[in-house]
């Protein structure tokens, strides 16, 4: 594997997967371009050191061609970026020619490469009524043309770099399958470097006290996760909407708190294994709780095991965040995935903001602190704390898949 920082791009074309998914309203605008913000140090570093590049990314979840979910609309952000020309093939398959035309120092953008099935290795437009025989066809089809397509996107290049941790966890043919046909010159960017030392940082390096606080609305969404870590940290908290079919669990009543029944058997044995590992698993022991699932319902605070009939959970109480804070601010490691209340409502979103807060607190006292998942990002970012806390991913699911405990395709193609 090579290292993006000692490799000679010189006079080498550079085919770079990134991930420019950024949303657009209805004028086609970009609204957030922390993605594009993201990769621009990997491809600024190949265009320093005399190299051309060729980037090429997803945009949404298109069936086919479409000019809504056209990446067009990222040139002139892409220019703004990267101070300079981009050109653009409107055919990422049929790009061999502009490819061969660049010159060192100039930049090709190819069209959305969910355009092509082959891109994701899945067959479309089979009929709702399909044969097991003919899914089976389909399925063996796509695969072989998925092969064509990627040697038709490393035809275009001299190396391969993947800066897309976002989509790491997809076998992809730009993400995965591609790297094969770069067995000495494929390379990560800074962003996926830095994505996965973040990873290597929790999962196999971690300073203990390493404390993994979990948040989010179901237990099912996380399984795997909490099964990975509670094998794995000193501390474990369980927060958020998850917590209350813990609580259910160990005969708490939590009214109309969201939970999930059939996943009580597994959360006894999350319990058990965090007391056969000496974990402390930690939940919610006081509760926001409101009459209805409104930022203006009416409030009272109640102990989490008392919620009473036609009240449901919707914030950590103050006993909650005190017990948490001083778990926190004590950690050496801090891992958290997932709000532990509806953050998005302000009225319930103090939980949430005092764990950032600890997550900061934790960070100056020299602890190393991620946080991964959607939400989580979200939070930590809306609340200004992004740049407090060691390390913010870019990627959710990749960043869940990873935690729990899988190899991603993405980084796997890379380290082969």
């Amino acid at each position: 594997m090579k290292n993006i920082d000692s490799y000679d791009f010189s006079g080498k074309k550079a085919i770079v997967r990134v991930d420019f998914n950024v949303p657009l309203n209805d004028a086609l605008e970009i609204t957030d371009d922390t993605r594009i913000r993201a990769a621009i140090p990997t491809l600024k570093k190949v265009l320093s050191e005399g190299g051309s590049l060729i980037i090429m990314s997803h945009l949404g979840r298109p069936k086919g061609p479409s000019d809504k979910l056209s990446l067009k609309h990222i040139v002139a952000r892409l220019e703004k970026y990267l101070g300079t020309t981009v050109k653009f093939a409107p055919d990422c398959q049929r790009a061999k020619s502009e490819a061969d035309a660049l010159k060192s120092g100039e930049v090709l953008l190819l069209e959305n490469l969910r355009f092509y099935a082959e891109e994701e290795g899945k067959p479309r437009g089979l009929a709702e009524d399909a044969s097991d025989d003919e899914k089976k066809a389909a399925k063996a089809a796509i695969k072989e043309s998925q092969k064509e397509f990627t040697k038709v996107l490393a035809s275009y290049a001299d190396c391969y770099i993947n800066d897309a941790f976002g989509t790491a966890h997809r076998a992809h043919a730009s993400t995965a399958l591609i790297a094969k046909y770069f067995p000495e010159d494929k390379m990560f960017g800074y962003l996926m470097q830095n994505e996965v030392k973040a990873i290597d940082n929790v999962l196999k390096n971690a300073q203990h006290p390493f404390t993994a606080i979990i948040g989010g609305s179901k237990v099912s969404s996380k399984l795997e996760v909490l099964k990975n870590l509670v094998t794995k940290v000193d501390n474990l908290i369980i927060g958020g909407g998850m917590g209350y079919t813990f609580i259910k669990a160990q005969g708490g009543s939590i009214g109309n708190s969201l939970h999930e029944d059939d996943l009580i058997p597994d959360a006894l044995e999350i319990i058990r294994l965090a007391k056969e590992n000496g974990v402390n698993l930690s939940l919610s022991v006081e509760t926001k709780v409101a009459d209805s699932f409104s930022n203006d319902a009416n409030v009272k605070v109640v102990p989490s095991g008392r919620i009473p009939e036609g009240w449901e959970g919707m914030d950590a109480g103050q006993a909650s965040i005190d017990n948490w804070k001083k778990i926190i601010v004590s950690s050496k490691t801090v891992l958290w995935n997932g709000p532990v209340g509806v953050f998005e409502l302000p009225n319930f979103a103090i939980g949430t903001l005092k764990i950032a807060e600890a997550l900061a607190e934790a960070t100056e006292n020299g602890a190393y602190t991620l946080v991964g998942g959607g939400d989580s990002v979200a939070a930590v970012s809306q609340m200004g704390y992004a740049d407090k806390v060691s390390y913010v991913s870019t990627g959710g699911g990749a960043m869940l898949e990873a935690i729990e405990g899988k190899d991603l395709p993405g980084i796997a193609a890379i380290r082969d």
